[in-house]
Order: structure tokens, then C-alpha cells, then sequence
């Protein structure tokens, strides 16, 4: 029998199926061995950055509802063979984070829903919104900033009109350009909260906010 230890690189034997979800078949997903019980021969396994990238979206999200962790499982050692790493345990760990920084608003609550068909298959989520909220905000609108400014040229509670999106920023998310009075700026969409609840504008831009403050 072939002997195995925390680090070595595995791939599951082919027809195996998910012990969780017998639908799903599990053969050749790959990763590292993470804990070893030696007692009852199962090993626990954090798949790689290749299996996690593809992963049937429909598993994570019945994982996520039920509770699971979708990015490790327990196999019994007579369902995984050896193999050569495909990835570096950095990349992996960068996959997972930047996996369930998106799957996370899989809720059951509307705005979770919202948020993540917005997401759900983007590779740059900055973008993603970028893309949505242009096709959907009808400018000008009346906005209100709605968090604390340590400096700048306006506080929390100032009046804005927001005029149109300016670009999409690694750091501060969705720019737009704003009046206030005679002068114009280009602020954070993310500080910012639509006067009218009743607008159109509301969802989306209430929506934006939530995912920006969470990612």
C-alpha cells in the first residue's frame, strides 16, 4: 500500500464520486494531502488552483447552502493515487481567497442573488460593475455621501449630482464625476448612497456598496 503524508501531491482515481453528492464524480481532481488519519486510512485534500478554477459552479453552490466546504474533501487512501504538482501551494491559497471572495454572496436572500449574477463569471470583478452599472444607471442623479471623509473637499451628509461613471480603479473601485454647487470632483461610488429610494438607481448603486465594503 502505498504510503502517504501531509504535502504530497494527489489525484483522485478515476469513477470516484463525491461522498457528499453522489451526482458529481470526483476523478482526477487534484491537490494536497492536508491531514492524515492513519487509524482509518483517510487522508483530507486541498484541491489545487486548477481543480478549483474548474469546479462545476452548481457543487459550490449546493455546498455553500448545505454548509460544505467546497475547496477541500476526506477521500479514503484507496480513492487517490500520486501525483505531480500542477501549482504552487501559493497559487492555490490565492485561488481559494479570490473563489470565496465571489462565492460568498451564494445566499438565498435577494441581494446576495443580485450581487452575484453581476460576479459570478467575471474574471475582474471591479470590471464586472463597470460593465453593469453603465448599462443600467440613468445619470444625472442626486446622491448623498454616506461615509466619513478624512480629507478631501466633501463630507459625510454633502449633496451630490452625479454626472456619469469616469473609470473603473483597482483601489477605489467605480469613479464617477460629481457637482456639488459650481464644483466638480471625481469621487468614489462606494461612498456614496442614492437620495431617492424609490429611483431606479437605488438597487444597483445600494447593491455596488455592499459588494465593495465586503470584497
Amino acid at each position: 500500500m502505498i504510503s502517504f503524508k501531509a504535502g504530497d501531491s494527489v489525484k483522485v482515481k478515476k469513477g470516484v464520486m463525491c461522498p457528499d453528492d453522489d451526482s458529481v464524480c470526483i476523478g482526477g481532481w487534484q491537490g494536497r494531502i492536508f491531514e492524515f488519519d492513519e487509524d482509518d486510512d483517510i487522508v483530507g485534500i486541498r484541491w489545487d488552483s486548477i481543480t478549483l478554477k474548474h469546479l462545476p459552479h452548481e457543487y459550490i453552490e449546493r455546498s455553500e447552502k448545505e454548509g460544505l466546504d467546497w475547496s477541500e474533501m476526506y477521500l479514503s487512501i484507496d480513492e487517490i493515487e500520486s501525483a505531480a504538482p500542477r501549482d504552487s501551494q501559493v497559487q492555490t491559497e490565492d485561488m481559494a481567497e479570490k473563489m470565496e471572495s465571489k462565492f460568498q454572496w451564494l445566499g438565498e436572500d435577494e441581494e446576495d442573488k443580485r450581487i452575484s449574477r453581476v460576479i459570478a463569471d467575471a474574471e475582474d470583478e471591479v470590471e464586472a460593475w463597470n460593465s453593469y452599472l453603465r448599462g443600467v444607471l440613468k445619470f444625472p442623479f442626486e446622491a448623498k455621501v454616506n461615509e466619513y471623509q478624512e480629507e478631501g473637499p466633501l463630507n459625510e451628509g454633502d449633496k451630490v449630482q452625479v454626472q456619469k461613471i469616469t473609470e473603473a480603479d483597482d483601489l477605489y473601485g467605480i469613479l464617477v464625476d460629481v457637482q456639488c454647487g459650481r464644483r466638480c470632483f471625481v469621487f468614489p461610488l462606494c461612498d456614496l448612497v442614492v437620495c431617492d429610494k424609490k429611483s431606479a438607481n437605488y438597487t444597483p448603486v445600494q447593491d455596488y456598496c455592499v459588494w465593495f465594503a465586503n470584497r
